[in-house]
């Protein structure tokens, strides 16, 4: 552990940044002692598109942290997500003298070895993560020193990001005053924040669904053994309803949020809403028309999610145990059944635990990654430290359903009106085989 005891986690993404500011304790437990979220900008499915503003809202996220926590900010840990960031698994092998009995510099050896291999040269390492040991063919090894033996191998999860996107992130950081104390993949932290001590022995699928992209890491028995960048986010399923309803982008965030479902049948059948558009039309949709907007993007996300997996490690089904989603886009209502039903798997939404302090502020799925980070800077080893589930807190009670708002309480632009016989939710149809744009065509057909 290091001998400081503030670590500090800034994770950059599309559509925000966020500071957490973690105290830990000589006994190893963790306080978030300070937060600040700001709209991201000059981001872009994580990378730097704009350096001066982006710049400035990580210098707005650490200042509003830094006035919750009282303590100056110096370094970060950095989160890293999107395209650029590339990952495989090397072996490793060393060879021990007869006798002899294996030393951490055996250890070291071996993951050296394993780290040897032909990289493209604009690739830079960030993570070099050993899986399981085998010692002389006895497998499930996870810390061979002491052992005998006279071979020792070992597979490593090496995570590298290409040096052009990584050099401007850190120059954002560093123009913002600050100094980069290692990049952090966001698959990795997410996990660490969100996975719970049962499912350390088994093999899990963390999704993180941000803005502009969802990561995936693999975790098998605790350890990141997979990780991949899905270039979608809830970003475009925002896109997809100002597209289509023609309303400003902040407007078609605000109806997802509020009124949007993942799966029509979880849609409120009393809830239609009217939608005034750019041009000043006034158009009537239900709560089930809008969600039916709202699946096929999701659904083609986790069909994404899904295909990478069975190409890499196989059968979604055969490969793991279960799916943890986390991330804000992850809140959206029926996002975990409408998983479920695809991997055919159990799935639960991911929150930060293990830890104290503003627990009512940084509990969400939305700062999985932030938390995630002060936990990588306890020990830097990509593992969960072991007094997370020492002092595991009660679960955070899970937040109220949306209930239809009233016509005064409503943005001018949408407005909520209690149906007629007419506008009533149509039957609940199943769409499965019908195109994105069939569906919506069908939908819009008599004012698109």
């Amino acid at each position: 552990m290091k001998d400081n005891p503030i670590i500090v986690g800034l994770d950059i993404g599309t559509t925000k940044i966020t500071t957490v500011i973690g105290e830990v304790a000589p006994n190893g437990t963790v306080d978030i002692i300070g937060e600040g979220s700001v709209p991201s900008e000059g981001m872009k499915r994580g990378a730097v598109v704009n350096l001066e503003r982006a710049t400035h809202a990580i210098r707005q996220s650490v200042q509003s942290a830094e006035r919750v926590s009282g303590v100056r900010v110096s370094s970060v840990f950095v989160s890293v997500a999107g395209n650029h960031a590339k990952a495989i698994t090397s072996h490793g092998l060393a060879a021990i003298r007869r006798n002899q009995q294996i030393t951490q510099a055996d250890v070291d050896r071996s993951i050296e070895n394993a780290r040897a291999v032909p990289l493209d040269p604009n690739l830079e390492i960030i993570h070099t993560l050993p899986q399981e040991y085998v010692v002389d063919g006895q497998e499930g090894i996870k810390n061979p020193v002491g052992m005998h033996g006279v071979r020792l191998e070992v597979d490593v999860h090496i995570v590298a990001g290409t040096a052009g996107p990584l050099l401007n992130l850190r120059r954002c950081v560093q123009e913002a005053g600050l100094k980069v104390e290692g990049f952090v993949l966001q698959a990795l932290a997410s996990g660490l924040a969100t996975l719970e001590a049962a499912e350390q022995t088994q093999t899990v699928i963390v999704i993180d669904m941000g803005g502009g992209t969802t990561d995936v890491g693999v975790f098998k028995r605790g350890n990141l053994a997979h990780s991949a960048c899905i270039p979608l986010g809830g970003e475009h399923v925002t896109a997809d309803l100002a597209q289509i309803l023609k309303i400003p982008h902040e407007e078609a965030e605000n109806v997802k949020r509020r009124y949007g479902s993942a799966l029509p049948e979880l849609a409120d059948p009393d809830l239609t809403l009217e939608i005034t558009s750019a041009n000043g039309a006034t158009h009537a949709i239900s709560a089930f028309e809008l969600s039916r907007i709202i699946k096929p993007r999701l659904t083609e996300i986790f069909g994404m999610v899904r295909d990478e997996i069975d190409q890499a490690l196989g059968p979604v089904e055969l490969v793991a145990q279960s799916v943890v989603l986390t991330g804000g886009a992850s809140q959206l209502r029926g996002t975990t059944e409408l998983a479920r039903d695809r991997f055919r798997l159990p799935v639960r939404l991911g929150r930060p635990r293990g830890i104290g302090g503003l627990t009512d502020i940084v509990s969400g799925p939305a700062h999985a990654t932030g938390v995630g980070l002060v936990l990588y800077g306890i020990g830097q080893d990509g593992k969960v430290p072991l007094s997370v589930f020492q002092s595991e807190p009660e679960p955070a009670p899970a937040p109220a359903p949306v209930q239809a708002a009233s016509k005064a309480s409503v943005s001018p632009e949408v407005t909520v009106a209690t149906p007629t016989p007419a506008a009533a939710a149509p039957k609940k149809e199943k769409d499965k085989g019908t195109s994105f744009m069939d569906r919506v065509r069908g939908i819009f057909k008599d004012w698109l």
